[in-house]
């Protein structure tokens, strides 16, 4: 049976810090529907209202493209260990730019002013319903450990890599909606 809540409960907050993974669903008016496995390491609760997660630098960015089309986003957690349950937060959601007032205080509110090499930005999302729902037919899981993968081609790359990959990758989504980052000219050479 589903139920539904204004806010985070503290049991609700409890359960997200138990899970390993969360799923980001976002879309604009029109085009595809995206969905995206993250790590909750980098999953903060910000207020029974706020939270946020700090999201890295991959080979689309779809998310950023649908929040700033319609701002919608649903974010899922699944109790794949122990209890089952399915927690889903709706609401509103906002790309915090690298390098913005906004993104350094939630960098130093929650992350202790530490990014992990690849960061592209902050999702926000303010919550207008979070709703609980038995996850009787999730599979168990046994989880195993975090991939290193990401944060390892990151290092070798080196930031200024970095950021010019995200400029001929992210710029824009896969239906041609803008996501906020901007293309890197290329360096002139003499």
């Amino acid at each position: 049976m589903a139920k539904q809540f204004a806010h985070i409960e503290p049991a609700h907050a409890a359960f997200i810090a138990q899970q390993h993974i969360f799923f980001t669903a976002s879309a604009a008016a029109t085009g595809r529907v995206n969905v995206s496995p993250r790590g909750t390491d980098a999953f903060r609760v910000l207020d029974p209202n706020n939270v946020a997660y700090l999201d890295q630098t991959g080979s689309g960015n779809e998310t950023a493209a649908h929040l700033r089309a319609s701002g919608r986003l649903t974010i899922m957690f699944c109790g794949f260990e122990a209890a089952p349950m399915i927690l889903r937060l709706y609401g509103q959601g906002r790309s915090l730019p690298r390098g913005t007032l906004e993104y350094d205080a939630v960098l130093a509110a929650a992350y202790e002013n530490q990014e992990t090499p690849g960061a592209r930005q902050i999702i926000r999302l303010e919550i207008d319903l979070v709703q609980t729902s038995c996850g009787y037919g999730v599979p168990l899981f046994d989880y195993k450990q975090d991939r290193a993968t990401l944060r390892r081609w990151a290092e070798n790359k080196g930031e200024a890599a970095v950021a010019a990959y995200r400029g001929q990758k992210n710029v824009f989504s896969l239906d041609g909606f803008e996501t906020g980052v901007t293309a890197v000219e290329p360096a002139l050479t003499d």
